[in-house]
């Protein structure tokens, strides 16, 4: 059941990558391609390969790459394919060999923000706050009955220093993805939490093709301040209205079209 959610969503946003786990051996991780993409599959595995980098971080600046047998299987691709995928990264500066020691990831973090991913097209923007639409209200409701007393103040506490930073212009975008985050993880649901690096992705696209960014500062204080009093009173259908509503507002703030939702 979860491979057909995670299909169904990965179809819905236009995701290349759709991960399951081999129902035979549960700690092997298989990599496959929605047939939409018609990019080559070392181009697929490159972006894949970013994605580990930049969005999971399961590796940091500097670091060396596993083998190439590891990390191929890991992938759930040829040697062959990897190398070519490697090649890609290695062109963007985001990779770099070192001879006789291996391949490692990039020092200059700035690197990591020039590799054409494909930019999110405003269609596929929309889809994606489509999709925020139909789970992270509920996702909220169920951090309301779930998190942890410890949990509930640490989110109170980011809500309170992302409307600092909208107050001051400092960096509240990063921080305000951190608060989305945080009621995620409150939710106990890790489908919803993997999910997140992609949703994140989304926003940081958004962030950077709209001009009405004032807006939005308004739109984070007052609705994160309704969200937080729900979440106070452990009001789980309050608590889903209010993020729905957030949403919203966001959604209508870019222009997006997510139809009847």
């Amino acid at each position: 059941m979860m491979y057909d959610v995670c299909k169904s969503f990965c179809a819905a946003i236009g995701s290349p990558i759709l991960r399951y786990i081999d129902s035979k051996h549960h700690q092997k991780e298989k990599v496959f391609f929605m047939s939409g993409d018609n990019r080559s599959l070392s181009e697929r595995t490159a972006t894949e390969l970013y994605n580990m980098i930049v969005l999971q971080k399961k590796f940091s600046a500097g670091e060396k790459l596993p083998n190439e047998t590891e990390l191929a299987q890991s992938l759930g691709v040829s040697r062959t394919t990897l190398r070519e995928a490697v090649h890609y990264l290695i062109a963007q500066g985001i990779l770099s060999v070192q001879r006789g020691r291996g391949t490692f990831i990039s020092e200059d973090m700035s690197m990591f923000h020039k590799y054409d991913m494909g930019a999110l097209s405003h269609a596929r923007l929309a889809d994606m706050y489509e999709i925020r639409l139909m789970f992270e209200p509920q996702c909220m409701m169920l951090a309301c009955f779930r998190a942890t007393e410890d949990e509930l103040e640490g989110i109170f506490e980011q809500a309170k220093l992302v409307e600092e930073l909208v107050r001051t212009d400092g960096n509240w975008p990063d921080e305000d993805q951190r608060f989305h985050e945080m009621i995620a993880a409150a939710s106990h649901n890790e489908f919803i939490i993997r999910m997140f690096p992609i949703i994140n992705a989304a926003v940081n696209e958004a962030m950077e093709m709209t001009d009405n960014i004032e807006d939005l500062k308004n739109i984070v204080i007052y609705d994160h301040r309704d969200m937080v009093s729900f979440l106070r009173l452990r009001d789980g259908a309050g608590a889903k209205s209010a993020m729905s509503i957030h949403i919203r507002h966001v959604i209508n703030t870019l222009g997006l079209n997510t139809g009847e939702l």
